[in-house]
């Protein structure tokens, strides 16, 4: 995919970097795949804002995306490439040869006519999902299950990618996206390559308008706010607020919130780098 600069010739076009939507193939979605998406506003059951920030954004459908690829060794041909509200990587549109339609992220470099399968012997070709026990080591994969049948939890974002760097006994040793190697049971399944729009982190809206079409209200900074408000508001003029920390008062930079008795530590290696 590109990206495109925008001349300025308003004000909200100065800074903006905006994708092309070249890999884009069709812009009708599959109707038999789509759901509703009802939007909280930040609100719970009893009409209570629970979550500040969140409001208004543009009517969604939700895409039905595949994640398990449990239909094994059925041959897909790629009908399309498409753009997906709910997530920041393509889609693609898999016709089945028994007739069946499913969404999968794309993989970067994915074409339309192009074949991909799922299952234990099959070709390590991008869009293939396969066990990582028949994955050859060094493999850049992305849709990566935690559990063997839950489905793919893992680097499913635009651009991301996981390295599969080596096996030991019934796990396999992977590189993941936020640099930490952990083990993964070799039961467990991945696609091969890197998910789609590797380019999404360069984009840049250009204005506040783009932030509330897709549901984020404005942020009010803690330092801007009262004492009673927040741990970083008050002072005289335009004080700095001190140690950086949330409104509950837990520190925001560098303190580790991750349970230190949590089960599945003992499957990380090495932890992720700050």
């Amino acid at each position: 995919m590109a990206l495109k600069k925008y001349k300025p010739v308003t004000s909200s076009q100065r800074f903006k970097v905006a994708s092309t939507f070249d890999e884009i193939t069709t812009n009708t979605p599959e109707k038999s795949l789509m759901a509703p998406v009802r939007k909280s506003g930040g609100r719970n059951n009893e009409g209570k804002m629970t979550i500040r920030y969140i409001g208004g954004g543009h009517k969604r459908m939700y895409r039905i995306i595949d994640f398990r690829r449990d239909k094994e060794n059925i041959p897909a041909t790629v009908k399309s490439i498409e753009y997906d509200p709910n997530r920041s990587a393509r889609i693609a549109l898999l016709n089945y040869a028994d007739g069946e339609k499913r969404y999968i992220i794309a993989p970067n470099g994915l074409q339309v006519g192009q074949t991909v399968e799922s299952g234990r012997v099959v070709a390590p070709e991008v869009g293939n999902s396969m066990y990582l026990s028949e994955i050859p080591l060094g493999s850049v994969i992305h849709n990566i299950e935690l559990r063997p049948g839950q489905g793919a939890k893992m680097a499913r974002s635009a651009g991301t990618y996981a390295q599969l760097l080596s096996r030991d006994g019934k796990f396999a040793i992977l590189k993941l996206p936020s640099s930490e190697t952990r083990m993964i049971l070799l039961t467990c399944k991945a696609t091969i390559g890197m998910a789609s729009n590797p380019d999404h982190s360069l984009e840049v809206s250009g204005k506040a308008g783009r932030s509330r079409w897709l549901g984020r209200r404005p942020r009010t900074r803690g330092v801007a706010m009262n004492p009673v408000d927040h741990p970083m508001g008050g002072g005289e003029g335009r004080s700095s607020g001190g140690h950086p920390r949330s409104r509950k008062g837990l520190p925001s930079k560098g303190y580790k919130t991750r349970y230190p008795k949590k089960a599945s530590s003992k499957y990380i290696i090495e932890k992720r780098k700050k």
